[in-house]
């Protein structure tokens, strides 16, 4: 079968699995239902609209679409902008784990990728997996060294049905945003992308490496924190190979307590390490859920699972705690402004109707105290308000969003009197400030007279450039304005204005020359007339005769 029968398949698929959950009519809205007819060719009785909530319908039929819609599913439960909580609350449920594949194909890949026997690479290898999930599994082994190891291998043909299902959404997302009016509000195309690139990234087994030796390296300042070694030589794209520890799930309460495990302790050194992350290092385990966090017997706190991450450069740690600290002090100018520096807001007109709207939000935590406070929710509220005003929350702050969330729902676990507010206040305002120190400054301005000084070292070339061409007889050149009607008016405004302001400068010096005037006149031979009529009077009632005037062709000019 060719790769067209194949999509066109897989295309019917996703549509018949979605209709099946109830979604037809709204596929059928958008133009999607293709090929597929309604009752005749697939029912929607299986699961009634009424009967189960949108988000259980369309958490069980990403479910039943397999690993890219499950991790499809994963990205959206962060979309607190766009999705209402119901939603967002179901697909947090989506279950990634499914059937172990055989342990022949575990054996055939690690052969095919290693090109060696797994007898000559394992001295020992179980074939029951510890974890099974949708794009690998986890099995149990020992090294040639006798050092027990977790090796992830990958499912096989998981990297071509991810590609498949990539190139479907791709298209359908470029279909909705072509043809109906959510492009503005949602960016389909946009999101696709965005999910491309996370599971692509996940697909990579060595990009996960690299993650754990750069938390293992900005770890070494922690303590009580350890993420498992890479053994490098046993790892390609496809398996991941790193030491083996054995700890207790951090949402294992009974079994913490039973390991005399301060639960306090535990919490406050976990919240201190992720908020450290964020604003400290710029890099940050993206799902730190319970599943990826384990503790060890003497309390020290073992992150697993760093595939997904998120990254800030220096000026996106600066921005992101402007917007944290906005939201800490109920500052609504910080939170504007920081999505304004993230290009989050790209129509200028909307700036100020956005920030009404989250003045309004914010005065009801103004008498909250901040241990009361639930991140969640805040983010939750301000992701809305943004929605509504058409402005796009970057990745990064629904990330930043997703992640401190998670962590309160472990702190409310671990230990319900810590916030994780109260937590990252002093980190992010730490970093905020550190923005506006001298050494930050200097940095700055030093980037900033490189950055001119290529501009200048560049310039005389450029304009060789320019000038060679104008010499050119067959040269052009394209002058667009745009918007003259509304440049015209502006223009008009400020040249009424400015004419407004000569000419009464000009009355101004006209009646005080006639005051001056009449008044040494009438020291030496009396009031001088002119018709009949004062100078004084003549030269006010001119003056008013003029201002008049300008008033009456100012308000033609408007009309």
């Amino acid at each position: 079968m060719d790769y067209r029968c194949i999509r066109i398949k897989r295309y019917n698929e996703i549509l018949a699995v979605f209709i099946k959950h109830g979604f037809g009519l709204l596929l059928e809205r958008l133009g999607l239902r293709g090929e597929l007819e309604r009752e005749d060719k697939i029912s929607e009785a299986g699961i009634a609209p009424g009967e189960v909530s949108v988000g259980r319908r369309l958490r069980l039929a990403l479910e039943e679409l397999g690993p890219t819609f499950v991790k499809l599913g994963q990205l959206l439960s962060m979309r607190q902008d766009i999705l209402p909580p119901g939603v967002i609350e179901e697909l947090r449920k989506l279950q990634d784990s499914v059937q172990p594949f055989p342990f022949s194909e575990v054996k055939a890949l690690i052969e095919a990728e290693f090109r060696d026997n797994l007898e000559n690479i394992y001295m020992e290898f179980d074939e029951e997996p510890v974890a099974a999930a949708s794009i690998s599994q986890v099995h149990r082994a020992r090294l040639a060294s006798g050092e027990q190891v977790a090796v992830k291998v990958q499912r096989p043909g998981v990297e071509k049905i991810i590609d498949l299902d990539l190139d479907i959404l791709k298209e359908i997302a470029r279909f909705v945003d072509r043809h109906t009016k959510l492009k503005d509000l949602y960016d389909f195309s946009g999101m696709v992308k965005d999910f491309e690139k996370t599971i692509k990234d996940e697909l990579d087994f060595t990009k996960e490496g690299k993650n754990a030796e750069r938390f293992m390296h900005n770890f070494s300042r922690y303590e009580g924190i350890r993420v498992p070694k890479v053994k490098w030589i046993y790892t390609t794209k496809r398996v991941l190979t790193m030491e083996y520890i054995e700890g207790i799930k951090v949402s294992d309460l009974k079994a913490l307590e039973e390991a005399g495990i301060d639960r306090i302790k535990v919490a406050e050194n976990l919240a201190t390490c992720i908020c450290n992350q964020i604003f400290r290092d710029g890099f940050f385990h993206a799902d730190p859920h319970p599943g990826n966090i384990q503790v060890m017997p003497d309390g020290t706190i073992v992150f697993l699972d760093l595939g997904m991450v998120g990254r800030l450069n220096e000026f996106q740690k600066s921005v992101i705690s402007k917007f944290f600290i906005g939201v800490v002090f109920r500052d609504s100018h910080l939170v504007v402004k920081s999505l304004v520096d993230m290009k989050a807001i790209t129509d200028q007109s909307r700036v100020k109707n956005f920030k009404k709207d989250i003045d309004a939000l914010i005065e009801k935590y103004l008498t909250m105290p901040m241990n009361e406070m639930k991140i969640e929710e805040i983010f939750r509220e301000i992701f809305h308000v943004a929605f509504l005003n058409r402005v796009k929350i970057p990745r990064e702050f629904t990330l930043l969003a997703k992640t401190l969330g998670t962590l309160q729902g472990l702190l409310e676990k671990l230990a319900p009197d810590l916030n994780a507010l109260v937590i990252a206040e002093p980190i992010a305002k730490k970093l905020f400030y550190q923005s506006f120190s001298a050494r930050k400054m200097y940095g700055k301005m030093r980037k900033s007279l490189l950055n001119y000084g290529e501009l200048l070292s560049e310039f005389p070339a450029a304009m060789r450039n320019i000038l060679g061409k104008m010499a050119d007889e067959d040269f052009t050149l394209h002058f667009e304005m745009k918007d003259m009607e509304g440049l015209q008016k502006q223009l008009e405004r400020l040249f009424n204005r400015v004419s407004f302001s000569i000419i009464l400068l000009a009355v101004s010096i006209i009646i005080a020359g006639v005051i001056i005037s009449s008044g040494l006149s009438a020291g030496t031979s009396g009031e001088m007339y002119i018709f009949n009529i004062t100078v004084l009077k003549a030269g006010l009632a001119l003056a008013v005769v003029i201002v008049v005037w300008l008033v009456i062709s100012i308000i033609r000019s408007r009309c």
